[in-house]
């Protein structure tokens, strides 16, 4: 459910209804074109921004029963009237982009997570909208999921993300173990920062866990699906954790050999 580098998740998979696939992929669409404005090419901040604010105006005139302008959002239009889905967490998720253009640090953990609240919580709460199941302790489960596979995203990708400028890592937490800036730069994956990231993966596998009965709770494909796509945060962390954290030299990836694994933990949980 998190935004973020969907390739590590099944997406509107053959486990869903087929009558739910083609909203599914609607809305991580949307999603993904939207973050592509932040993360992908070399335009500058003011034209990524002026992207993002022209989707914002495509979800007003959405609200205000003006007719979007562009064939996304026409078919974006008629799924949230049929699903009656709030437009609040598409607005989230572009608030979320947004940032990502502007700021590139977080001073400690909270700011982190407020950002979570907004970049991957939305989609799984538009999920949840989709299966009729949005109610206030599944969207809370919901939110742990989301925020633990972003979060994870985050631990794959620090290598990647610095590149963009972007360090997820709080800044607080880096000096308490005793790591800095330069390490990541240097590609640096000694002890200390082995302790910052097992830290960090422990506390996220913490969080999926914590959320992971809301796979239990929807039923049949739905909750198959969501079992799988938890599984497929929680293998992540298990290579990492297996690499020694030191996703300078093995990002981790999910393989064609994963998929099985998965699936058998999935039906297990």
């Amino acid at each position: 459910m998190a935004v973020g580098h969907y390739e590590n998740f099944p997406v509107a998979s053959v486990l869903l209804p087929a009558r739910l696939r083609q909203p599914v992929k609607l809305i991580y669409g949307f999603a993904r074109s939207a973050d592509d404005f932040a993360d992908e090419g070399d335009a500058p901040p003011v034209e990524r921004l002026a992207a993002l604010e022209h989707y914002r105006d495509e979800l007003r005139r959405i609200r205000t029963e003006r007719g979007p302008e562009t064939p996304l959002f026409r078919s974006l239009s008629a799924t949230i009237a049929e699903f009656r889905l709030p437009l609040d967490p598409f607005f989230a998720l572009l608030d979320a982009f947004s940032q990502d253009v502007v700021k590139g640090r977080y001073a400690d953990f909270a700011e982190v997570l407020h950002y979570c609240e907004r970049s991957a919580n939305p989609v799984g709460a538009l999920l949840l909208h989709l299966f009729e199941a949005s109610t206030p302790e599944n969207l809370r489960r919901s939110d742990a999921i989301c925020t633990g596979l972003q979060l994870a995203n985050f631990w794959q990708d620090v290598e990647l993300d610095y590149r963009k400028g972007r360090i997820y890592l709080p800044q607080d937490e880096m000096a308490r173990f005793g790591v800095g800036e330069h390490d990541i730069a240097a590609r640096e994956a000694g002890p200390a920062w082995q302790n910052l990231l097992a830290y960090q993966i422990d506390r996220t596998r913490a969080m999926l866990e914590s959320g992971a009965p809301l796979a239990r709770t929807l039923p049949g494909r739905i909750g198959l699906e969501l079992r799988m796509i938890v599984q497929g945060g929680l293998r992540i962390l298990e290579k990492l954790d297996t690499a020694r954290w030191d996703m300078f030299r093995h990002r981790p990836v999910l393989r064609p050999a994963d998929w099985p694994l998965m699936f058998w933990r999935a039906l297990r949980m």
